[in-house]
């Protein structure tokens, strides 16, 4: 008698992954899908068709029998991965009219098929479940640059569109912040690798010495930052990094991307959301500002960023709490409280470089992380629209010093 073999504990995970990515731009147009608002965005049809190309160019193209969707994808969908091979410009993604996004549709249709069959089957040795794995968090990593890039389109559209229906919500006030203590001495920083997925970046798990500090109990506020404008935080080189200072003078910098500043009446000012334009609510945490707005803030305040090893250790005492995370019907955050994990990733002092005895994997996916070690700063948390089970203390990311369209704030230390 035949017996069916059990369902892969890796099938349910790889096909709630896969339709999160679905969900989030089914009522998105050919139009909403193919153009680039910058050379740092990508278009929406480029990431569903990337995310399947890495299934498709790291698994199922080791798979006997295994029929390639298309030849040309692995040209135009790579990312960086220089191992792989040539690779369509980034600057111009946003000219590939075709494939169009019924053509990729059909192209995770037919990804999703071979690796679900595979799945099913256990037909899937130990190193080929890591890699699905590293695929799920990958694609997990685009689902929220689907929506900052996303994001960046619409608010160049003149009639500022909206993606997500919700209310309008009121300000609150946000809770006065408190600081809560670091301790003086050792402190172990990192994955151990155990037993749950991390990023290689994330490890080896090593020993920190800290000298004691105070970190606060919640991030910057939308108020705070009111406040700092009319001070003249935007137009004071005292407050700011030589690079910081340049890079305002040179973009008239004078508030958060996506704000309409009213400097005669304040209350009035808004910030473009993914519900379109909004009213600012004064009690949420500030978003996208660069890291040179950040550490000029907390300069203001009197205080200065955490570094990263000071952010995890702080947060390893309040682990269980989440902000907001991605919720499709909202993508925006709540109101700041003392959760250090979700609404805004948080800008810290450090820069991104490895942790002691960092080796990069071998092969193409050893290109994932270890490259990018250079003139770049951490965040720590998740943000808004980082999708549940993606987040966790230990997450490491990382940005130009400049960059805002991500989901970035603040928390400050002293």
């Amino acid at each position: 008698m035949s017996t069916v073999a059990p369902p892969h504990p890796l099938l349910d995970r790889f096909t709630s992954v896969r339709a999160l990515t679905d969900t989030l731009t089914a009522t998105l147009s050919a139009e909403d899908q193919t153009p680039q608002s910058m050379t740092a965005a990508s278009p929406v049809k480029w990431h569903r068709a990337h995310v399947t190309w890495f299934f498709e160019e790291f698994i199922l193209w080791a798979q006997p029998g295994y029929a390639v969707y298309d030849d040309t994808y692995r040209y135009l969908f790579n990312s960086y991965y220089e191992a792989v091979g040539a690779r369509h410009p980034r600057p111009d993604r946003g000219l590939v009219t075709r494939p169009g996004i019924d053509d990729i549709t059909r192209y995770r249709e037919h990804v999703d098929a071979a690796l679900i069959d595979l799945l099913q089957r256990g037909d899937l040795d130990e190193s080929a479940c890591a890699l699905i794995e590293l695929g799920c968090n990958h694609e997990q990593q685009h689902q929220e640059l689907i929506l900052m890039d996303l994001k960046h389109l619409l608010s160049r559209n003149a009639f500022e569109p909206v993606y997500v229906d919700r209310p309008i919500e009121s300000s609150g006030a946000a809770e006065s912040i408190t600081w809560r203590s670091i301790a003086t001495g050792l402190q172990q920083i990192g994955s151990d690798g155990a037993p749950a997925f991390a990023y290689d970046n994330e490890g080896p798990r090593h020993t920190v010495y800290l000298t004691g500090a105070e970190i606060a109990s919640r991030a910057v506020t939308n108020a705070d930052w009111l406040e700092f404008i009319a001070d003249d935080g935007y137009r004071r080189a005292d407050l700011w990094l030589s690079d910081g200072w340049a890079t305002v003078n040179e973009t008239g910098w004078a508030a958060p991307e996506y704000w309409e500043y009213n400097p005669d009446d304040p209350a009035s000012s808004t910030t473009f959301t993914l519900s379109g334009r909004r009213p600012i609510v004064l009690d949420e945490p500030v978003l996208h500002v660069s890291f040179y707005e950040a550490d000029a803030y907390a300069r203001w305040a009197g205080a200065r960023l955490p570094t990263e090893f000071e952010w995890e250790v702080a947060a390893t005492d309040s682990e269980s709490r989440r902000g907001q995370l991605l919720d499709p019907a909202r993508c925006h955050p709540g109101p700041a409280g003392q959760a250090m994990v979700g609404d805004v990733w948080e800008w810290t002092a450090s820069a991104y470089l490895p942790y002691p005895g960092f080796v990069p994997a071998n092969g193409a996916v050893g290109e994932y992380n270890g490259k990018f070690m250079s003139d770049q700063h951490v965040l720590r948390g998740a943000s808004a629209v980082t999708p549940a089970g993606h987040e966790r203390i230990t997450y490491r990311n990382f940005f130009p010093a400049s960059s805002r369209w991500a989901f970035t704030g603040l928390r400050l230390a002293r």
